[in-house]
């Protein structure tokens, strides 16, 4: 679940995680003028501050002159995001969103929970910066409560600031504890856009005309558009021939599960090869998938090397890459260091979300509210070809839309117009896939099934008028 390469809740007193007890139609659901059903956001009562900032136009105008070429919005109208609560968003009019898409699998407590705030707020009074030369006692209290999450010997932490960081550092210790530069990685795959994990990423679409050497990529165990179905154990033999005759995991690729039984006989093989294996837990990691706090661990395997990012700062800028004691010595060949990996703010920040999602039991909210969500996802298969597939785990899940389901066809435009109607009901959700016609359903972990009603329903509402 999620992306695997191998070799490789308002606090209560303020901000709440809003359960109502209201029922799906009395939570979301209204009636306009010519007698339809009109979905409805359910209530939330937070009133963010008047925004008195650029106009959307101004900031599109800016961004086009003095930002990167290579930046892009979605929708026909971009969004001006302003402020955030918990799982809902706000433009510069005042009008709130679903967020649907959590900053790309990012939000993982909700946005500016109390906890997390407070956190920031109180490290950054008392000392933002100074360098993991001098001892302070937020980067060790955090890399001991992050270790006490993973099983076995993974307990040695390095911290960085983002995915693609953390990707980079554990390809560059698996090189230099293995003594072989080969990397297999899965095709479909994203892992960053640095040198060597655009390397290990696997789309034309994310990888430039640069160099890029030593890394294989065997065929994506996709269960729906996969050569073998959902036989896990035919695409591992792509691995082995790989090693045989080659050689010395999946958030924007479209939340594709990696088919039964795929990732034990893979790490197997890879072992058995000398190699170690990394597990990317960048988007699938604290809780998203909801049955496990990994998601390695929903495939009963236990990774060498395992990075993460994203929900681990609940956006603040942090990484991580964990691995066992014996592994992490490599780093003492020569000098190791990152300025910013592991300053005060960001694992003050870090642990916080860690407590939050104990504390609120976030975990257990994103198995129950997640598979009621995928179960109301799956019932519109039934109603609308348009639908595909529907796919993940816990609050992380991909509804793939087509033209002809025989032929799987991608129903790209059809992804486009659906996400601009649902963004004008309240609902905001990302895309992704290579055809860019899989909708990344990835909202903070503080959702709730009356949300999740409100954007099925709002989903339901624009497939009906298609």
């Amino acid at each position: 679940m999620g992306s695997k390469s191998t070799m490789i809740r308002r606090a209560l007193s303020e901000f709440g995680r809003g359960r109502r007890g209201l029922t799906s139609q009395a939570a979301t659901a209204g009636v306009n003028e010519g007698g339809g059903v009109v979905p409805r956001l359910p209530a939330f009562d937070y009133t963010p501050p008047k925004y008195e900032g650029p106009s959307a136009e101004e900031i599109l105008r800016k961004r086009k002159e003095f930002l990167s070429p290579s930046m892009f919005t979605f929708y026909k109208q971009p969004l001006n995001i302003v402020d955030g609560r918990m799982q809902y968003l706000f433009d510069e009019n005042g009008r709130r969103y679903l967020d649907g898409f959590g900053g790309i699998a990012t939000v993982c407590c909700g946005h500016c929970h109390p906890d997390v705030v407070n956190a920031i707020v109180n490290q950054t009074k008392r000392l933002q910066h100074s360098t993991i030369l001098y001892l302070n006692p937020a980067i060790a209290d955090f890399g001991e409560a992050l270790a006490s999450k993973l099983p076995g010997d993974l307990n040695v932490v390095f911290f960085t600031n983002s995915g693609t960081e953390a990707n980079e550092l554990a390809l560059m210790i698996a090189r230099l504890y293995t003594g072989c530069h080969d990397i297999i990685s899965l095709r479909n795959s994203y892992h960053g856009n640095a040198a060597g994990t655009m390397s290990a990423t696997a789309q034309a679409n994310w990888k430039f005309n640069v160099i890029q050497s030593g890394v294989h990529h065997a065929v994506n165990p996709d269960p729906y558009r996969g050569l073998f179905g959902s036989d896990g154990k035919m695409y591992a033999k792509d691995v082995q021939d790989i090693i045989n005759f080659g050689t010395s995991g999946h958030g924007i690729g479209g939340i594709v599960e990696l088919a039964p039984d795929y990732l034990p006989v893979v790490y197997k093989l890879i072992r058995k090869a000398g190699g170690l294996c990394i597990a990317d837990e960048v988007q699938a990691g604290f809780a998203r998938t909801g049955s496990h706090f990994w998601g390695f661990e929903g495939h009963g395997v236990v990774p060498d090397i395992v990075t993460m990012a994203k929900g681990i700062g609940n956006g603040i800028p942090l990484g991580a890459v964990v691995t066992t004691p014996e592994i992490a010595q490599v780093l003492t060949r020569r000098s190791y260091f990152n300025t910013f990996g592991g300053n005060p703010v960001c694992t003050a920040a870090g642990h916080a979300v860690l407590k939050v999602i104990e504390k609120e039991n976030l975990q257990e909210n994103a198995l129950t509210v997640g598979s009621y969500l995928k179960g109301r996802l799956t019932a519109l298969m039934d109603k609308y070809e348009l639908i595909g597939d529907v796919r993940g785990r816990g609050l992380m899940l991909g509804v793939e839309l087509v033209t002809d389901r025989q032929q799987k066809t991608p129903a790209t435009a059809e992804t486009i117009h659906v996400m601009d109607q649902m963004k004008e009901m309240g609902v905001l959700i990302g895309k992704g896939g290579y055809y860019g016609n899989v909708f990344r359903i990835t909202p903070p972990l503080c959702i709730t099934k009356e949300d999740a009603d409100f954007l099925v329903d709002a989903m339901d509402s624009t497939m009906s008028k298609m």
